[in-house]
């Protein structure tokens, strides 16, 4: 709290003179604006809870732009380049980490990581983890009794139901499906692609659409998360959204976030982004988010997460495979899905 308003007070100027002799200026308050993914912002997303936490102790105007997905996040800094007006991008996963970087648009955040319960070591000190977890096909247990054992029945089951994914060019999601079918299968990834073709209903830009038209009850089967139940548990009080596990292991996800080498409000930005991984923001996430929080807190973590299964084996590239080889990967997804 003292460090925020330390930061303010310098954001704002320091000068008693200068303060009583704009007394206009004094009472405009800095704008931080952040970009980041449409569920974020929505009424029942995180957004809303943080920037009210956020502003009463920065005493500054938050400002969400919501694009469609994740991956368009990073399509819209490309587009923008220097003349952005983010502060913060917030909604990367580590798949689009490198190729973010390799845009010269990110600056190091430079803040305290100490602490962090990731299931893995985190070491990058440009990108800031928020939340983290595991994509899955969540199923309609009412619709669908007999759903798939794993992935390879996924894949080759002839009598698999109809399923919704997301577009791997806008949305982080679709790209971890992607990359999940790589890790699985290697160099036969476009095979199995084949074999997952004629069953997709259809293909989404981003997660929110794909995952109204699953509840809406347009197909059994939606590319989401493990953790997707927990929503339905928590605030619709109904087990019948489920996770499927499988045994081949399950592509994991870490969300981050990061200032800008071009934003206006440097020091805003970095305490956001300390702010973001603070006992307080992160108890916000798994009931609006719904995706494990990167500390550990305790109590505050609603009991139908800690009883959700884990999938035996995660699998994730790293940073700059996944950068290496995501066009290339996309336009084998591409070449299959668009026949």
């Amino acid at each position: 709290m003292m460090r925020l308003r330390a930061c303010m007070t310098a954001l704002i100027g320091g000068s008693t003179l200068l303060l009583a002799a704009t007394p206009a200026l004094a009472q405009e308050k800095p704008v931080l604006t952040v970009y980041t993914y449409n569920s974020f912002t929505s009424e029942w997303g995180p957004g809303p809870a943080l920037e009210k936490d956020f502003e009463a102790q920065c005493a500054c105007d938050l400002q969400w732009v919501a694009l469609e997905d994740g991956a368009a996040l990073l399509a819209r800094l490309k587009l923008e380049g220097r003349n952005t007006k983010a502060d913060i991008v917030l909604g990367l996963d580590t798949n689009l980490t490198a190729e973010t970087r390799d845009t010269g648009l990110i600056a190091p955040h430079g803040v305290t990581l100490d602490g962090l319960a990731l299931p893995l070591d985190w070491a990058d000190t440009d990108f800031v983890p928020y939340d983290w977890g595991y994509f899955a096909f969540v199923y309609d247990s009412e619709k669908l009794t007999e759903p798939p054992r794993s992935l390879a029945e996924l894949v080759d089951g002839k009598d698999t139901p109809k399923i919704i994914i997301q577009d791997p060019r806008t949305s982080t999601p679709g790209l971890g499906l992607v990359m999940w079918l790589r890790e699985v299968y290697g160099e036969k990834a476009p095979e199995a692609w084949a074999g997952l073709q004629p069953k997709i209903l259809t293909v989404t830009k981003g997660w929110s659409e794909a995952y109204g038209l699953f509840t809406e009850g347009e197909a059994p089967l939606v590319l989401s998360y493990t953790t997707s139940p927990a929503y339905h548990q928590i605030v619709e009080g109904t087990d019948r959204y489920k996770a499927l596990l499988f045994p081949e292991g399950h592509y994991m996800q870490i969300e981050v976030a990061a200032r800008l080498t071009t934003s206006s409000q440097p020091e805003l930005a970095q305490a956001f982004l300390a702010y973001l991984t603070s006992p307080a923001a992160q108890k916000v996430l798994p009931t609006t988010n719904y995706m494990y929080p990167v500390r550990d807190i305790g109590k505050d973590l609603p009991p139908e997460f800690t009883a959700l299964p884990r999938p035996e084996r995660s699998l994730l590239l790293s940073a700059e495979d996944a950068a290496r080889n995501r066009d290339d990967w996309i336009r084998e997804w591409l070449a299959v899905v668009s026949q």
